[in-house]
């Protein structure tokens, strides 16, 4: 894996910080090193705001008593080294400062204010918040949300150090209020509160910089999150050769339901062909099959009845990746043919009906996706979906989709505009490249079937899921409004050329 798409929460970056000054990194470097990137990055914000009278750009830098506040300290004397006129108020008293905020305090030589919202009454052009940062714990006192409601009402823009204040870093969640950034500067590894809604609404643009924290630590940290990028699944991604022909790409199977639901699995099964499956077979019941062959070309229609006959359809293990759930119908008989698709040896992806139908029985459903790593199955929930297989599980969406999968023993995609995939044993990825087009009729049935696209080609599960969240994302970005599921598949030629061009 390349780049540095490891998610640290807010304990791990912690333990990333004793590990760096248990080998003698000097924390305070690492300080030095995060003020000068902010002020950096308010000295380029200010530029781009319109020129003060004066030409001198205001900013107020709002500093707590932890280490974002030692960052803050760092940053206002580096844009005061620039010729910025900044004011500094602090959150408490100079002498609950600790350490190395102590020391970058001292080296302040304005005058320091007190934080409150009369301290933003002054004319000023940028706001920096480093307030809280990772540091807060529990609820926000009264006073600390009191200073920033009147930060957010102010309306200047502003700058936030590592997480907006009033964010929670590991889970992206917000208590009764965050401070509203423009941007954030980030230190070391994004945190999941960067990319995890609601947090990544308060962020504003996130910028990740390098202090000098060594590689090493971070991969002693072991983190089990990522964000989802190329780098982490492009090794596994398939790619055509020129000595392959159709069969050694993989035959997908996509079960189909009543006549009237059929759209669903025929958008999935032309996505799972567009995904570079060599052939796809669309199992339709008697009744639905002329409409199904009616609307397909370069997909099969076969015909089933019930569990017993898809059985005996997948029972050609040349067929060696199913969807199910898209159009299928709820109650036991669509269980029962969940199940005959799970006991078939093929990779299966679980989505929309199947996954309602199995709620009232998820143990019998669970017990039978296993842990073979021979036989890859993917859970594709929405929210709504998840709540009723999943009813107990609380937290936050990373903890909830990681949990469910242990439980399962299937990758889980807990999809949404922060769509979290996760894998038993804990490994995960977050998504944030889905515009809010994607909310759209049919949308999950064509990424069920990318998915399953990928699983016949015997991309990995995990790898495969992120990989399907990711493409989806990009063609529906590059379509733009008015987007229907039906132009998805036609926009993965596109994704997919620019993918193998980076590759």
């Amino acid at each position: 894996m390349r780049g540095r798409l490891e998610l640290l929460t807010n304990e791990e970056m912690s333990r990333a910080d004793r590990l760096a000054a248990a080998r003698d990194v000097a924390s305070r470097t690492l300080m030095e090193s995060a003020g000068a990137a902010v002020a950096t990055a308010a000295a380029a914000m200010l530029a781009e705001l319109p020129k003060p009278a004066g030409g001198i750009g205001a900013v107020l830098v709002l500093c707590g008593r932890g280490a974002n506040g030692g960052d803050g300290f760092v940053a206002a004397r580096r844009l005061s080294e620039m010729g910025c006129a900044v004011r500094v108020a602090l959150l408490g008293s100079f002498s609950e400062l600790r350490g190395d905020a102590a020391l970058a305090a001292a080296d302040w030589l304005g005058t320091i204010e007190v934080a409150n919202p009369d301290c933003l009454k002054p004319r000023v052009d940028l706001i920096v918040d480093a307030l809280l940062g990772a540091g807060l714990k529990g609820e926000l006192r009264e006073d600390n949300a009191a200073l920033i409601a009147a930060i957010n009402a102010s309306g200047r823009p502003v700058l936030a150090v590592d997480v907006p204040s009033g964010l929670d870093g590991s889970t992206g969640a917000i208590g009764q209020v965050a401070v509203e950034a423009r941007q954030t500067v980030t230190f070391v590894r994004c945190k999941p509160g960067h990319l995890l809604l609601p947090g990544r609404l308060v962020c504003g643009r996130v910028t990740l910089v390098d202090i000098g924290m060594p590689e090493t630590v971070v991969a002693d940290v072991a983190a089990r999150a990522y964000h989802n990028e190329p780098d982490l699944w492009r090794d596994r991604f398939p790619r055509p050769r020129l000595d392959q022909h159709k069969y050694d790409r993989g035959h997908v199977v996509v079960v189909a339901g009543p006549p009237e639901s059929g759209g669903a699995a025929r958008l999935g099964a032309r996505a799972a062909l567009r995904m570079g499956a060599g052939l796809v077979t669309l199992a339709s019941p008697p009744e639905a099959l002329p409409i199904n062959a009616c609307h397909l070309n370069a997909v099969m229609v076969r015909a089933y009845e019930g569990a017993f006959g898809l059985g005996e359809m997948l029972a050609d293990r040349r067929k060696n990746a199913v969807l199910i759930g898209p159009g299928l119908g709820l109650g036991q008989a669509s269980l029962e043919l969940t199940i005959s698709a799970l006991r078939s040896g093929a990779a299966v992806v679980i989505d929309a009906d199947s996954i309602t139908s199995a709620a009232d029985n998820a143990a019998h459903l669970f017990a039978n996706i296993g842990h073979s790593a021979t036989r890859p199955v993917v859970l594709t929930p929405h929210e709504g979906e998840f709540a009723r297989l999943f009813p107990d599980l609380t937290g936050s969406k990373l903890d909830r989709a990681r949990a469910a999968a242990d439980r399962s023993g299937a990758v889980v995609v807990l999809k949404g505009a922060d769509t979290v995939i996760a894998a038993p044993g804990g490994q995960a990825a977050i998504s944030d490249n889905a515009p809010p087009t994607l909310a759209t009729a049919g949308s999950g049935d064509v990424l069920a079937g990318m998915i399953a696209g990928l699983l016949a080609q015997a991309m990995p599960a995990f790898e495969a899921a992120a990989a399907a969240v990711w493409l989806h994302g990009e063609a529906a970005s590059d379509f733009g409004p008015g987007l229907i599921s039906e132009d998805l598949p036609e926009l993965l030629p596109a994704a997919l050329r620019r993918l193998a061009k980076h590759a």
